[in-house]
């Protein structure tokens, strides 16, 4: 990662190399934060943020979930965002608004910690690896299923959740894979640790029920958006993992994976191991709204 001139901490704009919590946060002891991450995007049109305005509302839907109360308004950080882009001279980054008890208390019951607010901006390119987006990935299936409905809120974007997404992401990484995919407490397939799962057979498109101990992702909603659009079915539905070796196509959709499609799962080809043409349709609409900046969904927010 290269550092940024400046990140956006409790009201103000501090350097890179200022930006600092005490070790004795809460945060640090018990991963009590929400948090987003937001493609900024260089469009021909100009510079745009997308989903702004839905990614800032789940952050408060997080927050919410956890019961931290956020001392600003949303407006308030839709405008900090803006203002640290512009203050690290970006045209096209990766945003991490974050959401953090501080400190103030040092046990399970945060209430008496303080809440802290920071957003940070990078240049980030690619997630999963150059030439992903054409090539596709190997993936594997995770000995690490994801959290049962009731055991964490899937649906909140929150620190602690995501020591499971690493334990899947390591895994997967030390057995020679870009990605894991996780089970559900069912036994059915849910998402990979950071990225939705769509799988493609016979034309039709299925994707996991958004009650499968997935965090519904904005780049989810479009694909499915989009999808219907070209008029391909989509199904939303439970998908057994054994229906993953025999599709003809998947792909993993993320703010930061875009539209990522999968070559392999578990060393098993998947079609002709290369993106296939659904799969190429969907990047071609996603990619061609955010690179030219022609929207006609009002996704884009523009700076």
């Amino acid at each position: 990662m290269d550092n940024s001139l400046k990140i956006w901490m409790n009201g103000e704009l501090v350097g890179w190399s200022d930006a600092k919590i005490h070790v004795m946060s809460h945060v640090v002891h018990y991963g009590s934060s929400t948090f987003e991450g937001i493609r900024c995007y260089d469009t021909v049109k100009g510079s745009a943020l997308l989903f702004l305005d839905e990614h800032v509302r789940r952050l408060w839907e997080s927050s919410k979930i956890y019961r931290i109360e956020i001392p600003y308004s949303e407006t308030e950080i839709k405008d900090a965002i803006i203002s640290t882009i512009k203050a690290n001279n970006h045209k096209a980054c990766y945003v991490r608004p974050l959401v953090f008890r501080g400190q103030g208390a040092l046990g399970v019951n945060p209430h008496r910690a303080s809440i802290e607010v920071a957003i940070a901006t990078w240049e980030w390119g690619t997630y999963l690896g150059e030439d992903v987006l054409e090539n596709g990935v190997d993936v594997k299936v995770s000995s690490w299923h994801r959290l049962a409905p009731n055991t964490l809120p899937s649906w909140a974007k929150a620190g602690g959740n995501y020591m499971n997404s690493q334990l899947i992401k390591m895994e997967a990484l030390s057995d020679g894979y870009a990605e894991g995919l996780a089970l559900d407490h069912n036994g059915y397939v849910a998402e990979g640790s950071g990225e939705n799962i769509f799988v493609v057979r016979n034309n039709i498109i299925y994707t996991p029920l958004a009650a499968q101990s997935i965090l519904p992702g904005f780049t989810r909603h479009a694909v499915m958006h989009i999808a219907r659009e070209l008029g391909y079915e989509v199904r939303e539905t439970p998908i057994p993992r054994e229906a993953l070796y025999i599709a003809d196509e998947i792909f993993l959709t993320g703010t930061a994976a875009e539209i990522t499609p999968v070559r392999s799962v578990d060393r098993i080809p998947i079609g002709n191991e290369h993106r296939g043409p659904v799969t190429e349709a969907l990047q071609h609409e996603y990619l061609k709204i955010v690179h030219s900046g022609e929207d006609p969904y009002n996704w884009l927010t523009f700076i």
